[in-house]
C-alpha cells in the first residue's frame, strides 16, 4: 500500500488517494442483506486485499497456502466507504470477530465493545466464573466422592439382590405352608388344624419381621452413604447454581453495556435491540460481526456511509459454505436487528425480497391433460406463496383452475431455479404423486453450469443439510442435527473454464443441488449466478430438465423434457 494511502490514526480513515472521476456516488446505501458490490466497494475491498496480502504486523494461518490445514481458519472482512465532513472519500476496514486472537489491529476500526479490556468487567467477572468452574471439576474429580459415588452403587445393588433372595425365600415358605394346609385339614381334628394354623401364622410372621429388620439394616446403610455422596454432590449443585445466576447476571449487564448509535447518535444496548426478537437474547457473537462494528465507527466520527461489502478471505468452514474472495451479505440472525437500528433513517437501496420477481413473467405449459398438467418455470418465480409475495406457481394455478380440489403444486422448486413442475387438479391425485415422490419413484434430472472445473466425470455427494439458524434460508452441512442429502452428477462439457453437469438429486433438501455444488467437500464449484453460495449474476444457471413419472390414470410412464435458456 503506498505511505499516502495508510489510515489516519486518530479514526482509521483510509483515504482514496487515486482520481475519482471514473466513480459515480451511489444514490442510495447499499442494502445489507443482498447486494451487488458497488464499484467504490470493490475499489475498497480489492486494497483491503492487497492489504491482507503484503502486512506483517501480525499472523493469521488463513489456509491459503495449506488448505488441507485442519488449522486454518478463513475470516469475514468488511469495508465501508465513507465521505468525512470535509467530502473526502476514503473507506473503513473490519474484520469479524477476532483476528490473530485480537480485538484491535492497525488499519481496522476496534470492536464496538471490547470484553478483553483488561479493565473490563467482563475479564473480572469472567474469572470469578472460572474459579467456580475450577471449584467444580475439582469437587467433581474428589477421589473419596468418585469412591463413595462407587460404593453407593454397590451397597444399592447388594441391597436389591440380598432383599429379592429374601423375598423367593419368603415366596417358597409360603407355598410350603399353603401346601401343608391342603394336606392336614383333612386328616387333622378341628382342635389340631386350629394348632397348625397358628404355628404356621407364627412362622410368617417371625419371615415378615426378619425382611423387615433386613430390609431396615440395608435402608439404614444406604442412607449414610447417600449422606456421604451428597455431601460432595450438593456443594456441586450450590456452586452451579451461583455460576448460572451470575453467568446470567454478567451476560445482562454485558448485553446493556454493549451499545450501538445511528446518524442522529441514537444510542441502543445489545440486550434492547434483541429483547422485541423472537429469540428474546441475543445470539453467540452478536455485535462482533464486520457491519456493526464499521456504521459504529463512522457513526461516531461523523462519517457519512456511502456504500458497504463484506468477502470471506481464506479457507471454507466445515459447515458453511464460504469462497475465497466472494462477497456475502450480511447474517440475518445475528446483524439484522442490529442494523435495522443503525441504519433508521438513512436512504437504502430497495429489499428485493419484498418485490415480486415472478412480475411480467408466464408459466409455460408443457403438458396437459384433464388430470395433471407439467409446467415450466422461469428462474426468480417463487412455487408457493412467501412471506412478503404472494404471487407464485400455486396462486397462478388457483387463478387458472379454480374448482381444482387439493394442494395443486406436487413438488417445488427454489426460487431462483428454472424448469418442470408437476401439477395435480385433484386431491386425489396428488396424493398419488405424492407417493410416488415419496418412495422415489419419480425421476428428476436437473442441468447446471458450474463456475470452475471439475476433475471427475461423475460422482456421488453425501452431505446432510440443516438450515443455518442464524442465517436462513442458508443451510448448513451438519453431520449431527442434518437431514440425509444425497445426488448423483455427472459432467456433460467443460469450455472456458466452466463445467456443464447433469444433477440427479434422490433426496429433495432445500438448496441442496447448489450446497452440493459448491461445499469443499461436494464440487466445491459453486452454480454459476448462485446469490447464496456463489457469486450474484443475471440469474442462477440451474434447471430442472426432465421428469420421469407414472401417471396414476393412464399408467403410462411419462418422460418430460425442456431444455435449458443457457
Amino acid at each position: 500500500m503506498n505511505q499516502k494511502e495508510k489510515p489516519i490514526k486518530e479514526n482509521c480513515f483510509i483515504p482514496f488517494m487515486e482520481s475519482l472521476d471514473a466513480f459515480s456516488l451511489p444514490e442510495k446505501f447499499t442494502f445489507p442483506f443482498y447486494y451487488q458490490p458497488h464499484p467504490l466497494s470493490l475499489l475498497a475491498a480489492n486494497k483491503l486485499q492487497e492489504h491482507l496480502k503484503t502486512q506483517t504486523d501480525w499472523e493469521h494461518n488463513f489456509g491459503l497456502d495449506s488448505p488441507k490445514d485442519e488449522s486454518a481458519l478463513g475470516k469475514m472482512f468488511g469495508v465501508l466507504v465513507v465521505q468525512t465532513k470535509d467530502k473526502q472519500l476514503g473507506y473503513l476496514a473490519a474484520f469479524s470477530g477476532k483476528l490473530a486472537d485480537s480485538n484491535h489491529h492497525p488499519f481496522f476500526v476496534p470492536p464496538v465493545f471490547d470484553i478483553l479490556k483488561e479493565d473490563d468487567f467482563f475479564i473480572r467477572e469472567s474469572k470469578v466464573l472460572t474459579q467456580i468452574n475450577n471449584e467444580i471439576k475439582a469437587l467433581e474429580a474428589n477421589p473419596s466422592y468418585l469412591v463413595a459415588q462407587q460404593y453407593l452403587e454397590e451397597v444399592k445393588a447388594l441391597v436389591d439382590s440380598r432383599l429379592s433372595e429374601k423375598r423367593k425365600q419368603m415366596k417358597m415358605a409360603k407355598d410350603r405352608r399353603k401346601a401343608i394346609r391342603a394336606k392336614q385339614k383333612e386328616k387333622l381334628s378341628p382342635t389340631e388344624y386350629k394348632l397348625l394354623e397358628e404355628e404356621l401364622k407364627n412362622e410368617s410372621r417371625g419371615h415378615q419381621f426378619c425382611y423387615k429388620r433386613l430390609a431396615k439394616f440395608w435402608k439404614a446403610r444406604v442412607a449414610w452413604t447417600e449422606e456421604l455422596v451428597n455431601s460432595y454432590s450438593n456443594k456441586i449443585k450450590d456452586l452451579k447454581h451461583i455460576r448460572k445466576t451470575k453467568s446470567a447476571a454478567v451476560q445482562k449487564q454485558l448485553f446493556s453495556q454493549y451499545c450501538f448509535i445511528n446518524q442522529n447518535k441514537k444510542e441502543k444496548s445489545l440486550y434492547d435491540i434483541f429483547l422485541p426478537t423472537i429469540n428474546d437474547i441475543p445470539p453467540s457473537g452478536a455485535g462482533e460481526c464486520a457491519a456493526p462494528k464499521l456504521l459504529q465507527h463512522a457513526f461516531l466520527h461523523n462519517m457519512k456511509p456511502i456504500a458497504m461489502a463484506e468477502f470471506w478471505w481464506g479457507k471454507s468452514p466445515k459447515s458453511e459454505v464460504r469462497k475465497h474472495g466472494y462477497f456475502y451479505p450480511a447474517c440475518r440472525g445475528k446483524c439484522e436487528p442490529i442494523l435495522s437500528h443503525m441504519l433508521e433513517g438513512i436512504d437504502m437501496d430497495a429489499n428485493p425480497m419484498m418485490s415480486n420477481p415472478a412480475e411480467g413473467k408466464t408459466l409455460e405449459i408443457v403438458y396437459e391433460d384433464e388430470f395433471l398438467l407439467v409446467v415450466n418455470k422461469p428462474a426468480e418465480f417463487l412455487s408457493v406463496p412467501g412471506k412478503n409475495v404472494q404471487d407464485s406457481v400455486m396462486l397462478r394455478m388457483k387463478q387458472r383452475y379454480p374448482t381444482a380440489t387439493g394442494p395443486l403444486v406436487v413438488h417445488r422448486l427454489d426460487m431462483s431455479t428454472s424448469g418442470l413442475m408437476l401439477i395435480a387438479k385433484t386431491k386425489e391425485l396428488h396424493k398419488e404423486l405424492q407417493h410416488q415422490f415419496i418412495k422415489r419413484t419419480i425421476k428428476k434430472r436437473y442441468v447446471a453450469l458450474l463456475e470452475g472445473l471439475v476433475e471427475k466425470e461423475e460422482g456421488f455427494i453425501d452431505l446432510p443439510l440443516r438450515v443455518d439458524l442464524d442465517n436462513r434460508p442458508q443451510q448448513l452441512v451438519c453431520y449431527e442435527h442434518g437431514k440425509s442429502a444425497r445426488t448423483k452428477w455427472k459432467v456433460i462439457e467443460q469450455s472456458n473454464q466452466q463445467t456443464r453437469v447433469y444433477f440427479y438429486p434422490i433426496t429433495g433438501r432445500t438448496h441442496q443441488l447448489r450446497v452440493h455444488a459448491a461445499h469443499p467437500m461436494g464440487l466445491n464449484t459453486p452454480i454459476v449466478g448462485d446469490d447464496i453460495y456463489g457469486q450474484k449474476k443475471d440469474r442462477l444457471l440451474l434447471h430442472a430438465e426432465s421428469i420421469d413419472f407414472l401417471h396414476p390414470i393412464t399408467k403410462e410412464q411419462m418422460v418430460i423434457k425442456v431444455d435449458p435458456e443457457f
